[in-house]
Parts: structure tokens; sequence; C-alpha cells
């Protein structure tokens, strides 16, 4: 593993906007060319979090997908971040929440988000995702999740790798989110009980502004380091941060603190 350069990019989406997201986005993220090696895009950055974006669903032959890879292949770094895509998955075709990883080779990969928000009826039109994702990048293993998923420390857990003798399955934990500003105490205390229960760096970011429901985002994006503390922190304004993690200081931490090794194993249905 070598030190990762992560970029948070917390910005005011706009509402059931692909296009002029797209230009917005692309605007705020072209100054990290060769700055960076991992860009984070908000949940649903093409819209803003909205059950009635099911209608401009994307595919994964969409202008989205095809601007990601070419925002990565840029900037010379992974560009990630979910949007609503339209797919054929097993009992026909559903619109998942979709996360996509994007390397600056055009490798893609994804994480369809497992828990969807039922307060706000995102489970009455979104279809639910089931395989977690870990992805490898520049020596780090990289689990990404969205939003809600926050909420389920089962599901998140760092678990043992038996292929890599017992080792943690991640180094780094992605959220993507609109979350509001209703619940911002829930989002800043649970990103760092992650952080601590997972023996790991946790990046969290989420959007500002007021989107088409009304609803308040305060964004309080923060990288969080293994012990809960704050590496960087975002407050309720456009921002784009870049924080460096250590490596050393991860792997020092886990031969000093191995609680993984105490760890309950189980297996998730």
């Amino acid at each position: 593993m070598q030190d990762l350069r992560i970029s948070l990019v917390q910005g005011a989406t706009r509402w059931h906007d692909p296009a002029g997201n797209r230009d917005y986005y692309g605007d705020l993220v072209a100054p990290l060319r060769g700055t960076t090696d991992l860009v984070m895009l908000p949940e649903t950055f093409t819209s803003g979090f909205s059950n009635d974006a099911i209608g401009q669903a994307e595919t994964m032959d969409g202008p989205t997908l095809e601007w990601m890879r070419g925002q990565a292949a840029a900037l010379d770094a992974v560009v990630t971040g979910s949007l609503q895509l339209r797919v054929d998955a097993a009992g026909g075709p559903g619109v998942f929440n979709r996360m996509l990883w994007v390397t600056p080779d055009g490798e893609v990969r994804h994480y369809d988000k497992r828990h969807l928000f039922r307060y706000a009826r995102e489970h009455e039109r979104y279809s639910a995702g089931r395989e977690r994702l870990v992805v490898e990048w520049k020596g780090w293993r990289i689990n990404p999740l969205v939003c809600y998923d926050l909420r389920f420390p089962v599901f998140a857990r760092n678990r043992f790798d038996v292929e890599r003798a017992g080792a943690p399955d991640f180094d780094l934990q992605l959220y993507v989110a609109n979350w509001p500003s209703a619940r911002a105490y829930a989002w800043k205390t649970l990103l760092r009980a992650r952080a601590i229960e997972n023996l790991c760096f946790v990046a969290g970011l989420n959007r500002v502004g007021t989107d088409g429901n009304g609803l308040h985002y305060s964004g309080d994006s923060a990288v969080i380091d293994f012990l809960g503390h704050p590496l960087s922190e975002c407050s309720d304004v456009e921002v784009v941060v870049t924080t460096t993690l250590s490596a050393a200081q991860l792997q020092a931490h886990r031969e000093h603190f191995p609680a993984m090794l105490d760890g309950d194993r189980f297996t998730i249905a």
C-alpha cells in the first residue's frame, strides 16, 4: 500500500437535471488533475434523491457513465458516485441506485444500494442490490456503500478474509449520500462508529443545498481515521477537499490494536 489521496466533491446537485449536473460537477473536479487518486461524487449526483427521477433512469450505455469514463481518464484518478440506472436483473428489468466505480483506463465496477430508504418510500420504486463490493486501488482494498447503508453495521462489517491470512477485507469504506440536515447528528456519529469498529478509514460525502422536495442538506462530509478522528470536515458550503490517507499509520494501528482477530464470524443471508 502507498498513501492514498481522496477528494470529496461536496456540491449542490441540480434537481432532475442530468446534463446540468454533469457540467456542474465537471467544473468542480477539473482542477484535481494530477493531485488526487480517488474522486467522490454524491449519491444520485445527476438528479438529486428523488423517486420521480426514476423516469430519467439511464442505462449502462447512457451518457453519465461515458462522462465518468472521460473524467477518470482526464483526472488520472478513479471517479465514483451513484445514479439511477435501469438494468436487466433476475426477475426482470429494474432501476437501481447504483454506485459506479470507474478507473482511468475505463474499467467499471458497481455496487447496487442494498438498503433502500423506506422512510422516503425508495423501496417502492427501486430495486435493492444484494452483493457487497470490495475493489482494489493503489494497493488499498475499498468498500463503496450508499447513504442509508451507513445505518446497518452488520452489512458494513469488516469481515475476515481467509485468503489473506485473516486480514480485514477492506482498508477504506466510502459512503456517498443525500443525507438531510435534520439527521446530521446521526450521519456524523455513524461515520465515526464505522471507522472505529472496522479499524479502517471512512470517507463520507454528502451534498449541500435544498432539493426539489424542500429538504435541506448541510454537507458535513468528512474523512475519518481508524480512531474516529476527523482528518477533514466540511461545513454547509460547496467545496472540494483532498485528504491524504497514511497507509503506514493504518498498518501500525492494526498491529498495535488487532481487535479484528477477536471479531465474531458470521454470514449474511
